[in-house]
């Protein structure tokens, strides 16, 4: 599963420059906001704000940012085809939606 997170979760380069940081929030088990409208080219933030650790898991697998604990952030590069619901791993009550515009 590693490699498959590597593959989608990387560090944010020149492309990241063209298009524009979204910052979600996880706070009190939900992510906010709950639905995102981005472009290709744009970047992704999830911040858990939580004492739990959460994720940031497609529904369909497409992406999986892996644990985040207390203060940590992951970063996703918006690419063509990246619509999705996605939830929390840990807490599958917390769901949330990416709309590509």
């Amino acid at each position: 599963m590693a490699s498959a997170v590597a593959a989608v979760i990387r560090p944010v380069g020149a492309l990241a420059e063209k298009g524009v940081t979204h910052d979600i929030a996880i706070r009190r088990f939900k992510f906010v906001p709950a639905r995102l409208e981005v472009r290709p080219g744009d970047v992704i933030r999830w911040t858990n704000f939580d004492l739990a650790p959460h994720t940031a898991t497609a529904d369909d697998g497409g992406f999986d940012t892996g644990t985040m604990k207390k203060g940590q952030s992951r970063d996703l590069m918006v690419t063509d085809g990246l619509s999705s619901t996605y939830h929390c791993a840990f807490h599958p009550h917390m769901k949330a939606r990416i709309d590509l515009s």
